[in-house]
């Protein structure tokens, strides 16, 4: 056999293990979306994509392994959706960052609850995962380290502050995907809750809130 011939038959090879993968991982996809976290299991997702048991365990190791794959996927969207390509203004890209995570989680509440479980065990994580984790929390300490850069922001740790964004954030949509708002329109309470976090951190005199649900701007 060629070197040429063999490197295309163990290129085919890669080519068909990533599409196994991706296959599976939609099955699994499409069952948490039907049945919620606790529906993924091997079974169902080997009965959702139309092979045997051992096909599942073959291609991912372990339950613990598809979930792992379910999880990167649902990071990767929520980084993908906070990012907010494109924006250059530092207001407007904390702004969006934060809109666009209440969006993601109301519309992909399955991957949000499996994502906020209790799957992520710290160590327990992969170093791809871990990653990937890593990513979307990246993305808001990039949008704190902009907006104190640019002035608005009181100087601190942007870790730090990101940190506590993101507490009172996913606080607020978890309350509000457990059905536990009791009053209000959910959606322009969650915008005064970014308006708040934004007074709290700006820098005094920095910016004013001319539109009762919008960003701020610059004073």
């Amino acid at each position: 056999m060629s070197e040429r011939k063999a490197a295309g038959q163990g290129r085919r090879a890669r080519t068909s293990s990533r599409d196994l993968e991706a296959a599976l991982t939609d099955a699994a996809e499409a069952v948490l979306v039907r049945e919620g976290p606790g529906g993924v299991t091997v079974r169902a997702v080997a009965t959702e994509a139309g092979v045997a048991p051992m096909g599942v365990y073959n291609r991912f190791g372990s339950k613990d392994g598809l979930v792992g794959a379910l999880l990167m996927r649902g990071f990767t969207g929520l980084t993908e959706a906070i990012a907010a390509p494109g924006e250059t203004d530092a207001i407007t890209r904390m702004w969006l960052a934060g809109v666009r995570y209440r969006e993601y989680a109301l519309s992909h509440r399955s991957h949000y609850a499996l994502m906020f479980g209790d799957r992520l065990g710290g160590e327990d994580l992969s170093p791809e995962l871990a990653a990937c984790l890593d990513g979307s929390f990246a993305v808001l300490v990039d949008r704190v380290a902009g907006l104190i850069a640019a002035g608005y922001f009181t100087a601190g740790d942007p870790e730090l502050i990101a940190q506590q964004v993101w507490s009172a954030v996913h606080g607020a949509v978890a309350l509000e995907l457990a059905g536990r708002r009791n009053s209000g329109d959910a959606e322009v309470g969650y915008r005064q809750l970014l308006r708040m976090v934004f007074r709290g951190f700006a820098v005094p005199g920095t910016l004013v809130f001319p539109d009762p649900d919008g960003p701020p701007v610059p004073a």
